[in-house]
């Protein structure tokens, strides 16, 4: 590894990965977003294919593909956002200001969503989904880039890293308990689903604008002069990036994470409605896994610190492997208690999952660093939110496909091959995926030995 010889540079690098400990209320601020964020996307994952399929009224194969075009698009704009969130230069920061910007809109378009439109024909139905998911997602960029592009702005320190994440995630966790939870009995509210989705819509996307507006205030960045900013072109920026191998190994596997998750929490509504006939056990079921995962965060962040994050992240995976097998081959067979014991065993895999990459992606943004002599925050999250949503985009596009191949009509007795298709979804498709990443994060070389390294020859440039 060499350093950037610019003098000038270099001691704007000094100090980047020194000791720099946060308030609690810092972190708190920091936090807060996800609640709302990651309240968002559980709703999204648990709840929108079924949406579209059993109250909008879309074919199980036309909601894939309007869920793919929308994971599509949003995945373009994020290295876009990442690159402007980079050279933004304002008194309020480079992050801070587009949380301010897009709070109002994404919680409107978030309510508009969730709005069933006045049209009859599938095509008409499936254009509606896509342009609506397109603008749904452009605001979710817009929020999301910079807010993540914040964690290594507020601390370099390895453990400090781990703990902002570990407050973070545990406010994510509640917001995807929310998410998951709240859905059923807030459209049970009103006198039908079509009223209630909509109201459910304006309600959480009020609390999705509450949050980001409360992470905006309740966090300051620090100063940033003209040499850390990232003078390169967009495609030079980006292809430093791909060159990063660490950070290819992490994006991938958490792609490959993110496939395998939104492919289980999507189908869970399904199980439960068609093969268990027991729809309102959907919820708890959603809940039981959420909760363990959070009380099981805290753990994850101390088994971190004792056996590093690389191994923290490939236990989530075996543990989730197993969990989905199980269910596969006994879920029907042994009931439904049966499978809200594997909830429990599969919520601390999901636990498990919550901190460690994003505590990863700082190490390896800081090994971008020693490199180039320059950070570049917002085109490593845009990268990542981009092989993120690939990976959401996959897994919608696929599940939708399969339904549509075993014969899925929405509201009806399924036949064998349609029941055989939803077991298929929840356990050895994601767990053939859970493996994968759990092979793959073994070549992930930044340890904590490592990270300290690179902090000493920064700090001594």
């Amino acid at each position: 590894m060499t350093v950037n010889k610019d003098g000038k540079g270099k001691r704007q690098l000094r100090g980047q990965l020194s000791s720099e400990r946060l308030s609690i209320r810092e972190k708190l601020g920091f936090g807060v977003f996800d609640l709302g964020g990651n309240m968002m996307f559980s709703v999204m994952g648990f709840w929108c294919l079924h949406y579209l399929t059993d109250v909008v009224g879309l074919t199980a194969a036309l909601a894939g593909v309007a869920l793919m075009i929308g994971k599509v698009w949003d995945a373009v704009t994020d290295p876009m956002m990442g690159f402007i969130s980079d050279r933004t230069r304002t008194p309020l920061g480079r992050r801070r200001p587009y949380l301010l910007a897009g709070a109002i809109p994404m919680g409107l378009i978030f309510w508009f969503f969730f709005t069933v439109p006045n049209l009859s024909s599938q095509t008409g139905l499936v254009l509606w989904a896509a342009l609506v998911l397109m603008l749904f997602n452009t605001c979710s960029t817009v929020l999301n880039i910079p807010y993540s592009s914040l964690t290594p702005e507020l601390t370099g320190d390895y453990h400090e890293q781990t703990s902002l994440n570990g407050f973070r995630f545990g406010f994510a966790v509640f917001g995807t308990i929310i998410g998951a939870a709240a859905v059923q009995p807030l459209v049970g509210l009103f006198a039908t689903p079509v009223r209630g989705y909509s109201m459910t819509g304006l309600i959480l996307g009020g609390v999705v604008t509450v949050t980001s507006l409360l992470t905006f205030f309740g966090t300051k960045e620090k100063k940033q002069s003209k040499s850390v900013l990232v003078p390169e072109t967009f495609f030079k920026t980006y292809r430093a990036v791909f060159t990063n191998r660490p950070y290819v190994i992490l994006v991938m596997t958490y792609m490959l994470h993110i496939t395998a998750l939104t492919l289980l929490q999507g189908i869970i509504i399904y199980y439960m409605k068609y093969i268990y006939d027991n729809e309102a056990m959907a919820t708890p079921a959603m809940a039981l896994l959420l909760v363990v995962a959070m009380v099981f965060i805290p753990v994850s962040v101390i088994v971190a610190k004792k056996i590093g994050k690389r191994a923290v992240y490939q236990i989530c995976f075996v543990i989730l492997a197993i969990a989905t097998m199980l269910i596969f081959f006994l879920g029907h067979i042994l009931g439904i208690r049966f499978f809200f014991a594997i909830m429990v065993f599969a919520g601390i895999g999901v636990g498990f999952n919550y901190v460690a990459p994003f505590a990863m992606v700082p190490d390896t943004v800081t090994y971008d660093e020693l490199r180039t002599g320059r950070r570049k925050e917002g085109a490593y999250y845009g990268i990542w939110t981009f092989f993120s949503k690939t990976g959401a985009a996959l897994a919608a596009l696929l599940s939708g496909i399969i339904l549509q191949a075993g014969g899925y009509i929405a509201d009806a007795v399924q036949s064998e091959p349609g029941l055989l298709a939803i077991r298929l979804i929840i356990g050895p498709i994601p767990a053939a995926v859970f493996v994968a990443a759990a092979l793959l994060i073994r070549l992930y070389p930044l340890n904590e030995q490592v990270c300290r390294e690179m902090a000493r020859k920064i700090r001594s440039a």
